[in-house]
């Protein structure tokens, strides 16, 4: 379920309604450490990603400045975006709605040299749904290609990651430079996708190109 609501933090830990969680000891959860950004909203609940490195601790977090219409009211949105960099790997964070239908989220990432947006997210579910076979297919729900849109129009790779569920609308896959699909995991099968990605080729050129002060309303 969603996080209780946020009643204090303490270094290293989270301090919830329920109880605690030592961070450190769960490397690869996605929870909110920003402490200056809760100021802000004090006791109220983020979508949020954490960044760990390689020893497990804590780089940052991104939290969800796109909040889709139905947790408005449920989540508080963030204010700022954030570029991380573990071992000379440049990446910035799309969570779910954000990578679908706010292509600007992945491309503030791409224009200051991300090599990488990582995009959790979660389509479908374990009740009803459809059944799909291929990545990409044009019968398939918009998710997939979506995500082939952000790498594609950005020059760089889109790690797409979701949750298993036995209908599924979108695989955890990897999108190189080109828009092509290079890595993915099973529908509905549980797994840890490895793939290895050119760095050379994560250039950003679209995206340095886009001309933000043509946008003008004149």
């Amino acid at each position: 379920g969603d996080w209780e609501r946020i009643q204090s933090i303490q270094k290293g830990e989270f301090i919830l309604k329920d109880g605690c969680v030592d961070v450190p000891k769960l490397p690869g959860l996605g929870i909110d450490l920003d402490e200056k950004e809760l100021a802000k909203y004090p006791f109220q609940p983020h979508d949020m990603a954490g960044m760990f490195d390689p020893a497990g601790d804590l780089q940052g977090v991104q939290l969800k400045t796109q909040l889709d219409p139905t947790e408005e009211g449920l989540y508080v949105p963030g204010t700022s975006r954030r570029l991380f960099e573990v071992e000379g790997l440049r990446f910035g964070v799309a969570i779910c709605h954000e990578g679908f239908r706010y292509p600007e989220t992945v491309r503030w990432a791409a224009r200051r040299g991300a090599h990488v947006v990582f995009h959790p997210h979660w389509t479908g579910s374990d009740r009803e749904g459809v059944t799909l076979a291929t990545w990409g297919s044009p019968e398939a729900p918009y998710y997939e290609r979506a995500v082939m849109c952000r790498a594609l129009e950005n020059t760089i790779y889109v790690a797409s990651v979701t949750v298993t569920t036995q209908f599924q609308e979108s695989a955890t896959a990897v999108i190189d430079p080109s828009g092509a699909c290079v890595a993915s995991l099973p529908y509905g099968e549980p797994g840890v996708l490895v793939a290895d990605l050119d760095l050379g080729r994560a250039t950003g050129l679209l995206a340095r190109r886009f001309a933000p002060d043509c946008l003008g309303d004149g």
